[in-house]
């Protein structure tokens, strides 16, 4: 059974998603303040946390920044009121999986956890992705060009771990924005293209390819 712990300090909303995911199956452990939750997720005893941003102690933001250090393999939802544009990117650029916002409807919650377990189920801890002179180590969550480690944002190389997996592939703007941020993105927004042209400055000019009208590949 995956057990998840849960950093929540309001009892309701805790109540709520601790005995939804028990009857799913799941072994929810509820934290209500960030100190503790932080303790608690750099056991190593946890598959998932679902963090809220505000927290007694230390906020959500900091939890992430020292979680995405110590313990890079630990996926992380963040659950909060908070819904600006500001929070959700920093919540993502500071290593969260996933982001929802209050009011939010169990049954989605509950799919982006299965989703989130299954790709770490199906990533091997000792995986490496190689593509011509760009290696990732999905394990340490390291990226190098030859011999050269290239420091990559988490979401970086989320990107860069999409298109490699799928290497030879077109996929669209569309199937990396649910992917790599995980949810629904302004389809007006330029997110891709702004962070493929992050990669092609670290990791090499040639390193994706454009595909008119379609998306962006690896080869």
């Amino acid at each position: 059974m995956n057990r998840i712990l849960i950093v929540e300090d309001e009892p309701r909303i805790a109540a709520f998603v601790a005995k939804g995911l028990r009857a799913e199956g799941f072994v929810p452990t509820v934290v209500a303040d960030g100190i503790t939750g932080l303790d608690y997720a750099l056991t190593g005893e946890f598959d998932l946390m679902v963090l809220d941003i505000g927290l007694p102690g230390m906020n959500g933001f900091g939890i992430l920044e020292r979680v995405t250090i110590e313990r890079p393999s630990l996926p992380i939802i963040v659950l909060t009121a908070r819904d600006s544009v500001t929070d959700t990117v920093t919540a993502l650029e500071g290593g969260a999986a996933d982001y929802m916002s209050k009011p939010f409807r169990f049954g989605e919650l509950l799919a982006r956890v299965r989703l989130r377990l299954r790709a770490q189920t199906d990533t091997s801890p000792d995986d490496e992705l190689r593509v011509g002179v760009v290696t990732l180590d999905l394990r340490k969550r390291r990226a190098y060009t030859g011999d050269r480690e290239i420091e990559l944002s988490a979401r970086e190389f989320a990107l860069a771990e999409v298109l490699m997996r799928n290497r030879d592939l077109v996929l669209s703007r569309e199937q990396l924005l649910s992917q790599v941020w995980g949810y629904d993105f302004d389809p007006g927004s330029n997110i891709v293209d702004v962070y493929v042209g992050y990669l092609r400055k670290k990791l090499g000019a040639e390193f994706v390819v454009t595909i008119r009208g379609a998306g962006y590949r690896v080869e």
